[in-house]
């Protein structure tokens, strides 16, 4: 799958903030289609993890509730400028993505 991470993580005093969005069609299964009537099978990203310098920080189990291209955004304490954050998904049709990026 193309790229679908964008996040950004911030460094202010001893707290690092991750604010990440997540392109995705998080389809439902409840939706028709309005031109053949049929209804649109069920997308969506059912987890996601978070780890800082490769240990997980962020679990989250997700379901069909979470809007289209959500948007997460995550506090923890302990990390440095220069330090990796990485988030990864996996949705109910097996696809995955993954971002590794750097505190500044």
């Amino acid at each position: 799958m193309a790229k679908s991470i964008r996040a950004r993580a911030t460094l202010k005093g001893d707290t690092v903030t991750v604010k990440a969005l997540i392109t995705h069609v998080m389809e439902t299964g409840m939706r028709k289609d309005e031109k053949t009537g049929k209804k649109i099978p069920a997308h969506f990203i059912q987890e996601v993890s978070c780890a800082h310098n490769g240990t997980e920080i962020v679990l989250a189990q997700w379901g069909p509730a979470v809007s289209k291209n959500p948007y997460l955004s995550y506090q923890f304490t302990g990390g440095q400028s220069g330090d990796d954050v990485s988030i990864s998904w996996v949705d109910n049709k097996g696809q995955k993505d993954s971002l590794t990026t750097q505190i500044k």
